[in-house]
């Protein structure tokens, strides 16, 4: 039987979503929404798509779609996701998940009430140099993982643009800030890689106070822009993680780990894509060195897209959505799934109460 996806977004979930979905079989595209008649239309014109939609909960209310795949602003998606779900419908949902701690319970109650296929589009875990460094951890390359750092800092407003579709991510109450975004990112795949975190304390700030345009207008976003964060995983493995998207001359995405035997380090100058994420690994008495990717991880059977496959995000985006089908159609388990993702936004709501009365925070303790 195939599998029919709606699409909320003309945007980046026409750009990258839409060949993801499109690279697997049994699956069609045939409805994408936007917020306007004119718009909705327009997108399904441009990319071949059967049904145009300008109300995301009608969509999410059609009997002849199968999954909804949620991409807008975390504050208007959450009746999306308690919509798509009280219609039975199997849903692939933008991070972050949820718009705060709330919310993410609200969906977590909804969801386990379903029965639904719940996936995550935190799609990390299925970039190659990812996938590897998985392997080696649980082979026991590094031995007993000890400490280490991650970062996932980027530049999105020091130099701002008006043509930026995400400006928004300045206004207060959307549900995003840099630790929210690009911290959800890498909190996912800390903890495909590390398992559970314990405790944590954690700082999280503002450093760009001002955006400003080249027209000369000036921006004072309401938004935390910077985090500094210490992670005390169940295992004793205890990390540092930096996450900031007003980085000048930003130094990107990093994941570096040591244990007693050895270390291994994953680096990316920027989101983290398929083709540019590079891992490095050493154990005792060598260097730290490239390590290969094998071959079976750069494509995939069933999948009509590799790592070199533009646009970048499509190929793990494509892995993930891969996985989802299979666990719709009762063959297979999906990741990350909503499980996880309150897990993430637990995480989240531990980082915002650690950083507002100045203190660690047992993550057990958030409920």
């Amino acid at each position: 039987m195939t599998l029919r996806v709606g699409i909320v977004s003309a945007g980046w979930g026409a750009f990258a979503h839409l060949p993801a979905w499109r690279a697997l079989p049994g699956v069609e595209v045939t409805a994408i929404c936007t917020s306007r008649q004119e718009t909705a239309a327009a997108a399904a014109a441009r990319h071949g798509i059967a049904r145009p939609f300008w109300d995301a909960l009608a969509m999410c209310a059609d009997p002849d779609i199968d999954i909804v795949d949620l991409g807008t602003r975390p504050v208007v998606r959450k009746p999306m996701v308690l919509a798509a779900l009280a219609n039975g419908k199997h849903i692939y949902n933008a991070s972050p998940h949820a718009p705060d701690w709330a919310g993410a319970k609200e969906i977590d109650a909804a969801w386990r009430a379903s029965g639904c296929v719940g996936v995550v589009d935190a799609f990390s875990q299925w970039i190659p140099a990812h996938a590897q460094m998985k392997a080696m951890l649980d082979d026991g390359y590094v031995g007993q993982p000890l400490g280490g750092t991650c970062r996932f800092n980027i530049s999105l407003f020091n130099a701002p643009s008006r043509q930026f579709p995400y400006n928004w991510f300045g206004e207060g109450g959307q549900g995003v800030s840099a630790v929210r975004n690009n911290g959800s990112h890498m909190l996912y795949m800390l903890r495909h890689l590390f398992g559970p975190v314990a405790e944590l304390v954690a700082d999280d700030s503002q450093v760009l106070k001002q955006w400003v345009f080249p027209d000369g207008g000036v921006t004072a976003p309401e938004t935390n822009d910077f985090a500094n964060v210490i992670l005390r995983f169940a295992s004793g493995l205890t990390m540092t993680m930096q996450i900031g998207w007003s980085m000048t001359l930003h130094n990107g995405w990093s994941i570096d780990v040591f244990g007693d035997k050895g270390r291994l380090a994953a680096n990316s100058p920027t989101f983290p894509t398929s083709r540019d994420c590079v891992l490095r690994g050493g154990q005792l008495g060598g260097t730290l060195e490239d390590i290969a990717i094998p071959d079976a991880l750069k494509s995939a059977p069933g999948v009509a897209l590799d790592r070199q496959s533009d646009p970048q995000p499509s190929y793990p985006m494509a892995r993930s959505m891969q996985a989802m089908v299979a666990a719709i159609r009762g063959e297979g388990s999906a990741s990350p799934d909503f499980a996880t993702a309150l897990e993430i936004e637990r995480l989240q709501e531990a980082i915002r109460l650690s950083n507002e009365e100045r203190r660690w925070v047992r993550v057990a303790d958030i409920v």
